[in-house]
């Protein structure tokens, strides 16, 4: 070894107080290793468990009216909870009503809940402006078909086959409904998602 006055023994300072630095340094690295990787667990499920249930699924859903033979067959108002965004209306998928004033479509999701968001997927083979306008209304009373409701978000517009989530904050209730005021209006939902806990 020469000149040097401190020597290797299997990979480690024969120097003792070097040597106890060099492992010393060695344990705290694997220690810290150890507690990052402890500290990362306990954020990320923290986090990921932010993601809420579409509580619609689970709900029940009526509407004002539905649309006449030979189109009633697709037109149900539970098709908008069935999970399937799909837009294409002759597919199955989607709620309508007949023309009427103020359609209205509800889902009673069984219990009272804090919504924190609301998505609603618009009709994409026709029509998509009908939707234009439309009032969602969060509460837990069914005076008025729950269409008296507090009024949470309104509907600009929405494109053809296209979703818009309204983010809700410190909201609750049992009863989500969409309602579409004016004269002879027809109200059209491919899938709305009501998500909270």
């Amino acid at each position: 070894m020469g000149g040097n006055k401190y020597a290797l023994q299997s990979g480690r300072v024969s120097n003792p107080s070097q040597g106890d630095w060099f492992q010393s340094q060695s344990r705290a690295s694997r220690k810290m290793d150890h507690r990052v990787f402890i500290l990362l667990g306990l954020i990320i499920p923290a986090a990921s468990s932010t993601q809420y249930n579409n509580l619609a699924l689970l709900g029940k859903a009526t509407q004002s009216s539905l649309v006449g033979y030979p189109y009633s067959a697709f037109g149900h108002a539970y098709n908008a909870i069935d999970g399937n965004p799909n837009s294409n209306y002759h597919d199955g998928s989607c709620s309508h009503t007949s023309t009427q004033n103020n359609p209205w479509w509800r889902v009673d999701l069984l219990y009272k809940y804090k919504i924190t968001s609301i998505t609603i997927t618009n009709r994409g083979d026709c029509c998509a402006n009908r939707i234009n306008g439309a009032e969602i209304r969060v509460g837990n009373s069914l005076y008025n078909n729950g269409n008296s409701n507090t009024r949470v978000a309104v509907v600009s517009s929405i494109l053809p086959g296209k979703s818009v989530t309204f983010k809700l904050s410190n909201i609750s209730g049992r009863y989500v409904n969409v309602i579409l005021p004016g004269y002879n209006r027809i109200l059209t939902l491919c899938e709305v998602e009501v998500y909270g806990y």
